[in-house]
C-alpha cells in the first residue's frame, strides 16, 4: 500500500525547516511520498502582507523540484476558499484511492486542533504524524482536548509497517525529529530589513523572492 504525507501549511514562504522536517519524517515513517499543499487561504491566520497562493505555490514549487519523494499539490490553491482538513483529506482519498495517507504537522498544530473546522471528524476520519517543534514538548501531545485522545496517541516505533494492510495501532503517532529553529515570519522579516537568507530558504526560493520583490512592505 502507498503511504502519503499529506504537509499543509501557508508555506509563506516554504523554508529549510519544512523541507528537513518533511525529509526526516518521510524517512523515519517509511512513506512512498510527501505532498507539501499550501493552503488558498488559512483558516487561521490573517492573509494581509502575505504571498499570494499563486506565489507561495510557486516557491513550494521550486523548493522541492528534484527531491525524490517530493510533490507540490495546488488541491487547495485550485480549490480556492477556506482551506479546511477535512475537506483536503476527503479530495485526496477521491484523487488517490488505496493509498494510506497522514496529516504530517508540528505538535504545536496539533494542541490547537480544537480550533479546526469539524475537528471531530478530522480526528475520526485522518492518521496523523505529529513531529517535534522547537520551544514545544512532543508528550504534550497526548493531552490534547483534555486527554479525549490520549488512548489513540502513541510513538511512531510502536505503530508497525505503515504501508501494511491493517491500520496502525494508534491514530495519532508522535515522531521525535531533530527540528530546524527557523520560521516563515524570521523569513519575511530578514526580507523587509534586506538581509540575506543563506541557510534558511533554498537559493532558488531566495532569488524568485527577489525576483517577485515579495515581502518587501510593511
Amino acid at each position: 500500500m502507498e503511504t502519503i504525507g499529506l504537509f499543509g501549511g501557508t508555506f509563506d514562504p516554504v523554508h529549510c525547516g519544512h523541507l528537513k522536517a518533511a525529509a526526516e519524517v518521510r524517512r523515519r515513517a517509511r512513506l512512498s511520498r510527501v505532498l507539501f499543499i499550501p493552503s488558498y487561504l488559512p483558516p487561521h491566520k490573517a492573509a494581509r502582507g502575505a504571498a499570494s497562493p499563486a506565489d507561495r505555490l510557486r516557491m513550494v514549487e521550486i523548493a522541492v523540484r528534484r527531491r525524490a519523494g517530493f510533490e507540490a499539490s495546488p488541491l487547495e490553491v485550485e480549490a480556492g476558499g477556506k482551506s479546511y482538513s477535512i475537506r483536503t483529506l476527503r479530495r485526496i482519498r477521491r484523487l488517490c484511492p488505496g493509498t494510506r495517507s497522514f496529516f504530517i504537522l508540528g505538535v504545536d498544530a496539533f494542541l490547537d486542533i480544537g480550533t479546526w473546522h469539524q475537528y471531530e471528524k478530522v480526528l475520526d476520519e485522518g492518521l496523523f504524524l505529529v513531529m517535534a517543534r522547537p520551544g514545544f514538548d512532543l508528550e504534550r501531545a497526548r493531552g490534547v482536548l483534555g486527554g479525549r485522545f490520549r488512548d489513540e496517541i502513541g510513538p511512531l516505533a510502536e505503530a508497525g509497517p505503515l504501508d501494511a494492510a491493517a491500520r496502525p495501532r494508534c491514530r495519532v503517532l508522535l515522531v521525535p525529529i531533530p527540528a530546524l529553529d527557523v520560521s516563515s515570519t524570521e523569513v519575511r522579516e530578514r526580507v523587509r530589513r534586506g538581509r540575506p537568507l543563506a541557510g534558511l530558504v533554498p537559493p532558488a526560493v531566495a532569488a524568485y523572492i527577489r525576483q517577485r520583490q515579495l515581502y518587501r512592505g510593511r
